[in-house]
């Protein structure tokens, strides 16, 4: 599959378009200008880099984590490279990752928990691309934070949980209501908490 997109630099225009698929080395060359570069199977998928409310979200549910995070496991938040194969890279919002995971410039093993948060621009791409990768690496938990892309603009949180290798909705929580997580350790999220100045 040939993967064409625009970018706004030269310097990665040059490498448009392709006769062959991308791959995660293939990254190391794109410029370092913002914008987030993923491969799903080979395919190149550029997005603009994120709103505020989109990392005020992410930026809260970081500390949220964190602070109830055991010590085993440490949160981070994106960019970090999640690449379960040689064609496909991620970069998660917020995961949570064992802390014996190698000190390398992406991770190779899935994390126990990627939280996706939902912007007009990339809503497609983490409900069905970020979330069919996830699922099929083996990733255990899956959250969606949507900050209110709807006609009423009430923020959601929906906690996924994989289940003989798909994913299963364990919960799901909507502008001040809490949602009590007990799995991959406890912690109670309000979604209105995430999204309010």
């Amino acid at each position: 599959m040939t993967a064409v997109t625009v970018m706004p630099h030269d310097e990665a225009r040059a490498w448009l378009p392709r006769d062959h698929d991308w791959t995660v080395d293939d990254l190391e060359h794109l410029p370092d200008d913002g914008l987030q570069y993923e491969l799903f199977d080979g395919v190149l998928v550029v997005s603009p880099a994120p709103t505020r409310a989109h990392q005020r979200a992410a930026g809260r549910l970081f500390r949220l984590l964190d602070g109830v995070c055991p010590d085993t496991f440490e949160v981070l938040v994106a960019p970090l490279d999640f690449q379960p194969t040689n064609r496909r890279s991620t970069q998660p919002d917020v995961l949570v990752v064992s802390r014996d995971d190698p000190d390398d410039k992406a991770l190779h093993r899935p994390p126990l928990l990627v939280a996706e948060v939902l912007s007009p621009s990339t809503k497609t791409k983490d409900l069905l691309l970020k979330k069919d990768v996830y699922e099929s690496s083996g990733v255990p938990h899956f959250w969606v934070v949507d900050p209110g892309l709807d006609k009423s603009g009430t923020p959601v949180v929906t906690v996924y949980v994989l289940e003989d290798a798909a994913y299963q909705e364990r919960g799901s929580a909507r502008g001040t209501d809490t949602l009590e997580v007990a799995e991959p350790f406890p912690v109670r999220v309000c979604p209105a908490d995430l999204i309010s100045r």
